[in-house]
């Protein structure tokens, strides 16, 4: 099996069924990897019980042992050389979203990692420059071109080689419970010589709260205290390639000018 589709869930099964109906649509053949961190909503029973035609491989944990470490269960998990990383908060809006991600990797450009939403530009604190985040949501999509380069790769979709993945050590475990992983991988692919990118691939993202939602695992001030951790590790630890800007000169040059139209007309 070439592709592996890795969801790591908590709860939120209606949501999980609506992201595995858009997967039923797709042109790639995939198998589906499944890391339950302790769901208590009727998870559980869903996937053992199966009934779809696609392949599964099912892993439950007793206790929510946090994203993270769980990506790191479901990229074990996995039987395929490539794989995606998928928020279960998230469908696939056309058939063909798995086969251009696939094109993406497997393409000329030397891409290591691929998604659906990402970002050109960090500052100097790893923050990102909302300006040039490209993606290809639903109705709301910025980006103009099948594929676009960026500096990072948000964690609603990650695709990428198993390879890849083995070459830089998986995913960083450092960051805690949630945040930062997603940064973190996208520097370490580029760092060892690959590029990231996202295609255009509609998508529509619910976003379920799972995080921070009635029933989360951590209480939302803990969570901010989390995310602002995270991006200080991140900070720190990437320093030498912060800010980061992915652009060539004219485009840099476009958006600047594109900005101070904007300011002006608002003024």
């Amino acid at each position: 099996m070439p592709t592996s589709v890795v969801l790591v869930v908590h709860n939120q099964l209606a949501l999980t069924r609506a992201c595995l109906a858009s997967l039923e649509r797709s042109t790639t053949p995939f198998e589906l990897c499944v890391v339950d961190n302790a769901s208590a909503d009727g998870t559980e029973a869903f996937f053992r019980g199966f009934t779809g035609t696609t392949p599964l491989r099912y892993q439950r944990n007793r206790d929510n042992v946090g994203l993270i470490r769980a990506l790191n269960q479901g990229a074990r998990l996995a039987g395929g050389d490539l794989l995606c990383f998928l928020h279960n908060d998230t469908e696939l809006r056309e058939a063909r979203g798995l086969e251009r991600l696939e094109a993406a990797v497997r393409g000329p450009g030397r891409v290591g990692l691929a998604g659906l939403y990402g970002v050109r530009r960090l500052r100097r604190d790893g923050r990102y420059v909302g300006r040039t985040i490209v993606h290809a949501l639903e109705g709301r999509a910025t980006l103009r071109r099948p594929v676009a380069e960026v500096a990072a790769v948000d964690g609603v979709c990650l695709f990428l080689p198993r390879a890849v993945l083995d070459a830089v050590g998986g995913f960083d475990e450092g960051y805690g419970f949630f945040h930062g992983y997603d940064r973190e991988l996208s520097f370490a692919v580029r760092e060892a010589g690959w590029r990231c990118a996202v295609v255009d691939a509609p998508f529509l993202h619910r976003g379920g709260g799972t995080r921070t939602g009635e029933g989360a695992p951590v209480a939302a001030p803990e969570d901010l205290a989390q995310r602002r951790a995270a991006l200080a590790r991140f900070a720190r630890k990437w320093r030498h390639r912060l800010p980061c800007d992915v652009r060539g000169v004219p485009e840099r040059l476009r958006d600047w000018l594109r900005g101070a139209r904007a300011v002006s007309w608002r003024a």
